[in-house]
């Protein structure tokens, strides 16, 4: 989220400031509360997974935003930050995926 403000949000046109940059930056602000917002309701179990889901959802907008900005302004952008963070972002959902998955299954396996 930081990298995104301070790398990319920056560099998007002025015509692009109630758009991507809006976009961008409430989606990539939205997935660490969600986080630190699940964690406090962990006691219910599906609560903690709505705002995982939340979270996941959040990530994958994330990315697109980035693969936006990436192909709409890449000769004047910052393509390689852009690559990186979408690599980063895609590594996120997979790990917020497993944790959802770990979340479900947990307390539901047998103890031997």
């Amino acid at each position: 989220m930081l990298q995104v403000a301070k790398e990319v949000l920056p560099k998007l046109p002025p015509s692009e400031k109630y758009r991507l940059v809006d976009q961008l930056s409430r989606s990539t602000q939205a997935i660490p509360r969600l986080i630190a917002e699940g964690y406090a309701k962990r006691h219910q179990r599906a609560g903690f997974q709505k705002y995982i889901d939340d979270a996941m959802a959040e990530t994958n907008e994330s990315t697109v935003s980035l693969e936006q900005c990436r192909d709409l302004y890449g000769s004047n952008f910052p393509t390689t930050i852009c690559k990186e963070l979408i690599i980063t972002y895609d590594i996120l959902g997979r790990q917020l995926y497993k944790l959802a998955v770990a979340w479900r299954t947990f307390g539901k396996r047998s103890s031997n």
